[in-house]
Formats: C-alpha cells, structure tokens, sequence
C-alpha cells in the first residue's frame, strides 16, 4: 500500500472514503532529463476509459508532462516504476516528450516539486501516491488551467472554493472546483477476491490469512474482504482469519519492517494459517519474511512482490495487483482527446485494472484448474455479475 510517511496524518481518515465498494468509477525545480529506466511498452488491449479513437500523435506532440513520484527510488519495481512507465508510454502514444521525472528526499519536498512544473508550464502534472494527495490538492487549486493526475489519492476535503480543508467541514465538491484533478484509483476488493481463489486452492489445512497495516485504510480492508469472499468461492468452510497492525497511520502501518515481521510470526504461531496475504506496504514486507521462514506462501500487494520483494520471492504464491501503468497511460491520452474530467476514475476489472501477478518461483501451485477459476471469476467481473464485496465494504473495523 502507498502510505509511507506519516505527515499526513490530519488527513488521512478520509482515505476510507476514497472508492467505496462499486462496478464502476466515480465519474467513469524538475529540469532535469528523463531518468533511465527501461520503456513500457502499452497495454495489447486498450483500457475502456482509454479513449475509443486514439488521438494522432500530432494532438498532443507539444503536451509537457511531468511526474512527482513519492519518496524512495525510480526504479522501485513499485508504485514510482510502474505509474513512471505508464505515463512514459501514455506520452509515446501521443507524440509528446518523454515525461521527466523528480523523487523527493522527503515529505517537505511534495509541494515545492510540485510547483517547480508549474512555473516552467508544464500541461499535466502526475503526483504518486496518497501522501502527496494534500499537496496536489492544494496545487490543483491555485492552478484550475493545469491538469493534474493523482495516482491511488483523491482530492483531500475541500472548501467552497476547492483549496484544502483541514477542519473537515467539506463545504465543496472537488470534482466540480477541481475539474482538471483526475484521481486514479483501483477496486482493490477485485484483485483481492483473485488472490483468495488461488491462496484458498492451495490451503491444505483449510487455514488463509491476512494482515492490513491499519484499520482505517479503506482500501487495505476492501483487499482483505474481497481475499475472503475468493476464499470462499473454493471452499465455503474455510477459515479466513485477519488482522491489523494498527488501528492509526502511524508508521507501524505501512513503514516498520521488522514490526510487521514480528506481528507476523505471532499471527502465524497463533493461527497456523497456510497462506498468509500482507496488505501493509513495507510492514507487510516483514510478514512475507516472517511467512517465508515459516515455511509458509506469502501474497503479495499492488504490484507484483516477487519483483518488488525479491528476498520473499521464494515464497510468494502470487500477488493482488493494480495495473498502474494500464491507468495512467490510458488517462494521459484522454485528456488530449478531450475524454477526461475532474475527480475519482476508478480502474477495476473492465479496465483492466486489476489483477493478479504469476506464480514465478511458485508457479507450478498455479495449475490450469485453479487458472481456469482465475479467469471466470474475472470474466464474471467484466460482466457485473460477480460479487466481491460485501454490503460494508471497506468499512471500518
């Protein structure tokens, strides 16, 4: 999960309000060169909210994009990589620049890297991450003729006028003060119900588990309850046991390793689970450890762990993932072919979202029978007809 730092706390609760359990969206000083990182290549099959006639590389040739990516690396095989590689490829499809991109050292840099595009005119502006979702909003606020895309965030409360609102009265609407501030996210609850079919095949005691970084984390508890309804598609009696390492987004969330890790071992020791799903960021990373050395299969989260987390990628089964390239490729060309528009898009099974990473190391655990699941039960969420979430999803705890 991306909540990495915790200077967003005042904020943060609004998260579980980000993409409340649906089929469908909710409106459906950086000079520098570009870093090396290796080219996407775009998705074989276009992304329904990919504009339905791509536009001539002439429409968008002189578009400048930019990308503020959260703290860390480029090439993190994470949320920085993946959203970088999608909006590489989103600009190759329409003929403009190759985007660069700025990592900050920390959270003070948000909005003054943020601003730098700004001052050189640059045409669209891609923030990664939920941390710097206050810093985007109040940047999309000062600056209505800029376009702004905020991967897996949404505009923070807002006032009547659409600048931040930190006493959380939420006077204004942010999808109409903010029309050019399209916020990506994903129906985690999908790609969790794809991992709980392939953890649950491969239960032989009848015991999966999850643990989630925080209680408060819409999006963590969506994984997570999706995971269980997948299980349970398998094997109604199975036992799906979770829990949370936090009921706060302190850093014990989603940036402690070594606590995640010891969490884990007492969860394992205490539910003698067979498969263990972590959805805690880098906390998570310690409870693939500590499922590894349990002699356990790990699930990984976002993106494909056994790249990302290659120490665990022995025992990772596979991953829930959100197809982050896919998405912002796809909203870099409807907003040059004039498809785009302020607030929550959400990515899910018809836009190819969603998914689940192969098995790797594991993949003989992945056999045809349980891939023949995977794919009806995700040709079933292309159709609208399977649920994945229950009536509270991602409610609290």
């Amino acid at each position: 999960m991306r909540f990495r730092s915790t200077g967003l706390v005042l904020f943060a609760g609004l998260a579980i309000a980000v993409g409340a359990c649906s089929s469908a969206g909710t409106s459906s000083a950086p000079a520098s060169t570009a870093p090396s990182v290796a080219p996407s290549t775009a998705p074989s099959t276009a992304p329904s909210t990919a504009p339905s006639t791509a536009p001539s590389p002439s429409a968008g040739s002189a578009l400048k994009i930019g990308v503020v990516t959260d703290i860390g690396t480029l090439d993190d095989k994470n949320y920085n990589e993946y959203t970088y590689k999608g909006v590489k490829a989103g600009a190759a499809a329409i003929g403009a620049a190759e985007p660069p991109a700025v990592v900050p050292k920390d959270a003070s840099q948000y909005a003054d890297l943020i601003q730098a595009y700004v001052d050189q005119k640059y045409d669209v502006i891609v923030t990664v991450g939920f941390n710097l979702g206050a810093a985007t909003t109040a940047a999309a606020h000062k600056n209505p003729d800029t376009w702004f895309v905020g991967v897996d965030q949404s505009p923070i409360c807002v006032d009547a006028t659409g600048a931040p609102d930190a006493t959380f009265a939420c006077a204004g609407k942010a999808a109409d003060l903010l029309p050019k501030y399209v916020s990506i996210n994903f129906q985690e609850d999908q790609a969790g119900y794809l991992a709980g079919i392939i953890a649950a095949s491969n239960a032989k005691n009848n015991v999966i588990g999850a643990i989630g970084g925080t209680s408060l984390c819409g999006p963590c508890v969506r994984y997570i309850q999706g995971y269980e309804l997948g299980a349970k598609s398998i094997n109604p009696d199975i036992k799906v046991v979770s829990a949370y390492v936090t009921n706060d987004f302190s850093a014990a969330a989603f940036n402690d390793p070594v606590g995640g890790k010891k969490f884990a071992q007492t969860f394992i020791q205490t539910n003698k689970p067979d498969v263990l799903f972590q959805v805690a960021g880098k906390t998570g990373n310690g409870v693939l450890d500590a499922a590894c050395e349990a002699g356990l299969l790990g699930v990984g989260v976002d993106v494909d762990q056994a790249l990302s987390y290659p120490n665990a990628a022995k025992c990772i089964l596979t991953s829930a993932e959100k197809h982050l390239e896919i998405a912002t490729g796809s909203v870099i060309q409807a907003i040059v072919a004039g498809g785009a528009k302020g607030g929550d898009l959400l990515f899910d099974a018809k836009t190819q979202g969603i998914g689940v990473s192969p098995g790797h190391d594991n993949a003989a655990l992945i056999t045809p029978e349980i891939q023949a699941k995977v794919d009806a039960a995700m040709a079933a969420m292309v159709a609208g007809t399977l649920t994945t979430c229950p009536t509270n999803c991602g409610s609290l705890k």
